[in-house]
């Protein structure tokens, strides 16, 4: 698209007639726990009833393979090599696409995990619920608590911690820990129940966007009781894996394994202590943490719908990352898997002209920043790099998708076609290469196989062309933090190197 003349910011009229969004972001949750995208073990009617409703993007994918990492590049609408923002580390200085729809005129609220780093910051936001994860030890370390830690401690109840210590099987246990308080003391039920209470008493007369971050299913597994009980006669798939798999991978991938094995923290997880039966009651676990956080949407959706909100608004659901949960003998993130890179997302349009249908074109939670903002009415800042979902809604409009998909997260770069995927480790000669035709579970790597020499060289020219074009254009937002600015260019009638930029200069293909 042309880059918008000139570096200030346009000017936003008031459009009364622009939609409300609400975006509703899990923590590590998989692709494959939505009862309505063909997982008969799931229990998820609220996740079905916006299948129903909306599109469900099937190749949707996170830019970050940790929580801050995807979380600070789908806000910034920047992938880490243009924020220096790899892993757990501060992103609130950056500009972020809250902060546009701010100053457009919409009142902006965030009720739940948002993983801002400073954590307190306003981020654009007008007022925020603040929850971090579950586990934290903020309070216990010399410092201030979230607004959930806040909560129990003013009933008399302690936060999780340090279960690894108290609890003699807790490393048998592999992180499944049915929830042990009231279930309002639950941190997504907190959540939920602050969402609703947003919802039920907001009097804004202003668009409004509402960020409603849940904390699960990320770890501990730790669903409420009655959800839990709902799995007990379920068929749950077992992990992907194969026998010496890691072995014939990069070494991260057992270090990862080891590191965790021996963690002195509660997220610690012994895998190599991991067997069918514990496997087969973690996953009980996971799965029913997810029917938790479902039965607060559902209850979220209908109270939307009883204020008469959803005619006019635009619902997006997502999650930030996925989860290994015993696939290729590992647990958690960090690394390039599907099972990680490739999450759930369903867009819940305005006009319903399209609902029910299902979009396997390739995209990236990248492309969140630019829907909402076109959906708002606001001008999209010419460093965001994903391209706005709006076109979908429309199901007469052919859209042209994109060749590969790309997340990162420390010195792993993994670029993902259709077809093939391609994880280049910076700094080393190891690498993962994918056919997934032939090998979707992603068990056999193909890096120093001959036969794919071809597709592996193809697939690295390709991530110079990707990472030089969008580093390149991205200098106006990294020499003074412009939001609008043009950007010099070669194009068909001005391949100049000086002089003014071309007028019909397009964003690369990023």
């Amino acid at each position: 698209m042309p880059s918008p003349p000139g570096p200030d910011r346009p000017d936003r009229p008031d459009r009364p007639d622009r939609p409300n969004i609400i975006l509703i972001m899990t923590d590590q949750q998989r692709v494959d726990t939505i009862r309505g995208w063909d997982q008969p073990h799931m229990i998820t009617p609220a996740h079905d009833r916006l299948v129903a409703e909306g599109v469900s993007f099937r190749q949707a994918y996170c830019p970050g393979a940790t929580c801050v990492a995807s979380r600070a590049a789908v806000f910034t609408g920047m992938y880490p090599h243009n924020t220096g923002v790899y892993s757990f580390q501060p992103w609130g200085r950056h500009r972020n696409w809250v902060q546009d729809l701010a100053e457009s005129g919409y009142w902006c609220a965030s009720i739940g995990k948002m993983h801002f780093m400073p954590r307190d910051i306003p981020g654009g936001f007008h007022e925020r619920v603040v929850v971090e994860n579950p586990t934290g030890m903020s309070l216990v370390s010399g410092g201030a608590d979230d607004d959930w830690g806040r909560y129990m401690t003013f009933h008399g109840v302690e936060r999780p911690n340090d279960r690894h210590l108290t609890d003699p099987d807790w490393w048998t246990k592999l992180q499944g820990v049915p929830w042990h308080e009231e279930e309002r003391f639950h941190s997504d039920v907190f959540i939920g129940n602050s969402a609703l209470n947003w919802i039920r008493s907001h009097r804004g007369d202003k668009p409004f966007f509402l960020e409603i971050g849940f904390t699960g299913p990320h770890e501990p597994w730790d669903p409420l009781p009655r959800h839990l009980s709902l799995y007990d006669d379920a068929e749950i798939p077992m992990p992907v894996t194969r026998e010496n798999e890691l072995a014939e991978k990069p070494p991260q991938q057992e270090a990862l394994k080891k590191m965790f094995s021996t963690a002195g923290h509660e997220s610690g997880i012994n895998m190599y202590l991991a067997n069918d039966e514990r496997i087969d009651r973690m996953r009980r676990h996971y799965y029913a943490k997810v029917t938790t956080v479902d039965e607060k949407m559902g209850e979220i959706l209908d109270a939307l719908e009883e204020r008469g909100y959803l005619d006019n608004t635009l619902v997006i659901f997502c999650s930030d990352h996925g989860e290994n949960l015993g696939d290729h003998a590992l647990a958690y993130k960090w690394l390039m898997y599907d099972t990680i890179t490739h999450i759930p997302l369903i867009i819940r349009y305005p006009d319903r002209r399209r609902r029910g249908d299902h979009v396997c074109d390739l995209v990236s939670l990248m492309d969140l920043g630019p829907t909402i903002l076109e959906a708002a009415g606001v001008p999209v800042p010419t460093y965001l790099e994903g391209r706005s979902l709006l076109p979908y809604a429309d199901p007469d409009t052919s859209v042209t998708p994109r060749d590969y998909v790309f997340c990162e997260d420390n010195y792993q770069i993994m670029m993902r076609s259709p077809t093939h995927k391609m994880v280049y480790y910076i700094g080393q000669e190891e690498g993962e290469l994918y056919d997934l035709a032939a090998d979707p579970g992603e068990l056999w790597n193909r890096w120093d196989d001959d036969a794919y020499a071809g597709i592996k060289a193809k697939m690295k020219e390709d991530l110079l062309e990707w990472l030089a074009a969008s580093a390149y254009w991205h200098a106006g937002y990294k020499r003074d933090r412009s939001a609008h600015y043009t950007v010099r260019w070669p194009t068909a009638d001005n391949v100049n190197l000086q002089g003014p930029a071309a007028e019909d200069a397009e964003k690369p293909g990023l």
